[in-house]
């Protein structure tokens, strides 16, 4: 038997906003997070602007001494933990821990602190280096430290499979609730990658936009004047409950999560096969877990990154599987004001899908501008639009050729 699973909590730290409420309020008024990078100096890089985090603190989540541990990407991880947790309503004195489990990963994980102690190493020599240099950068620390910090001793686990990271942990958190693994899963991603050597790599593989004159122009998914994607941090993270036990509780419910789907595009390591088919079987897959038809899906909230192949690959994709129907579907691209958040971006991405449907109203794609014969489909052009919405299917596509869907739907 498998058990249906809700969402009861959402938490987001992320460039336009480190709450819910304002991270939601911001996608429709359309406002973008990109701005000039402020953490250090971008002389000479190519790309010289991202999506930060504004006003971050981690005062009452973190002591001064584990702030001076913790890479970047477990503090917004911790953050957005606490609100989502918040959020659910779960008392956790209440609650038998052993049942609630953290699926929580990152693309790249505490690139901060691996920066800051090699050059420890190169000035002062190997024995200056920080006894915690390994704990603080490695990926699954981010979920090891949020369920020593809140108690949870259910399954813990980290996925990092770049750009589709957070999309896979919530599709596996899922898959542990349905299974009976736990009644309770904390699920998300979350990402500090804007460093001197990350942004460097970045701007050395050619991925991003180099529109450094408009900064909030410069994320622009389908858009044909696009030229790469803009680097974000932050964190999402989601509260997953066995509907029974949230039943139980009496506990506000944001969807259902009813279809949950992976591929592999076996291509290249950083391109996107050119024909879709990765992608469309990784869609296809979700579909027919959710077991419904391709015109119950009411909005597709894109991978859309704004890479020129990208965008293109996943136009192709969403026509293989939905035919005509394609044209009907509304499509927002939330990175347009967000950024890429690498780790984290499926989790904002599933956030926004929950409210999307909660509240019917789909964020807009901004900054499209300029049509593309090769992206001619409906993406929700720079305002919100109303609409009524069961279903959202929301897409990630990582280098490597990894991809995840996940089918939400209107929590009856």
């Amino acid at each position: 038997m498998r058990h249906r699973v809700v969402v009861t909590g959402l938490g987001v730290i992320s460039p336009i906003g480190n709450s819910v409420p304002l991270f939601f309020s911001s996608l429709l008024q359309g406002k973008s997070g990109i701005e000039e990078i402020k953490a250090f100096d971008t002389t000479g890089y190519s790309t010289r602007i991202g999506g930060e985090i504004k006003d971050f603190n981690a005062d009452g989540i973190l002591s001064e001494k584990e702030k001076r541990r913790f890479s970047l990407f477990i503090q917004y991880g911790l953050a957005a933990t606490q609100e989502a947790i918040i959020d659910s309503g779960i008392s956790l004195s209440q609650e038998d821990l052993r049942r609630i489990g953290v699926l929580v990963g990152s693309g790249i994980g505490g690139l901060d602190v691996l920066e800051r102690e090699h050059s420890v190493l190169l000035k002062d020599g190997s024995k200056r280096v920080s006894p915690f240099l390994i704990p603080m950068m490695i990926i699954d620390m981010a979920s090891g430290v949020i369920s020593i910090k809140f108690g949870f001793s259910g399954p813990n686990l980290a996925i990092a499979t770049a750009c589709a990271t957070s999309t896979h942990t919530i599709g596996e958190a899922f898959r542990l609730i349905q299974y009976g693994s736990a009644d309770v899963m904390v699920c998300g991603g979350c990402e500090g990658a804007i460093t001197p050597l990350g942004l460097a790599g970045f701007c050395a593989a050619r991925a991003l936009s180099t529109r450094n004159n408009e900064p909030q122009k410069a994320s622009r998914p389908f858009d044909g004047e696009r030229d790469g994607f803009v680097m974000s941090n932050g964190a999402g993270i989601l509260i997953l409950e066995n509907e029974s036990h949230a039943k139980k509780r009496g506990v506000n419910i944001y969807a259902e999560i009813v279809g949950y789907g992976m591929s592999a595009d076996a291509y290249h390591i950083t391109a996107p096969k050119e024909d879709g088919s990765g992608a469309s079987l990784c869609m296809e897959n979700a579909l027919a877990d959710a077991n419904i038809s391709i015109d119950k899906i009411s909005c597709i909230n894109a991978h859309g990154t704004s890479t020129k192949l990208n965008d293109k690959a996943e136009t192709l994709a969403i026509k293989n599987v939905f035919g005509d129907y394609s044209y009907k579907i509304p499509i927002t691209a939330n990175k347009s004001m967000t950024g890429h958040l690498l780790g984290g971006a499926g989790a904002i991405e599933a956030i926004a899908s929950c409210l999307t449907i909660k509240n019917n109203i789909i964020p807009p794609t901004i900054n499209y501008e300029y049509k593309d014969p090769d992206c001619d489909l409906d993406y929700v052009p720079n305002i919100a639009k109303e609409a009524k919405i069961d279903y959202v299917l929301s897409n990630s596509f990582g280098f490597g050729g990894h991809n995840a869907s996940i089918v939400f739907k209107r929590y009856e």
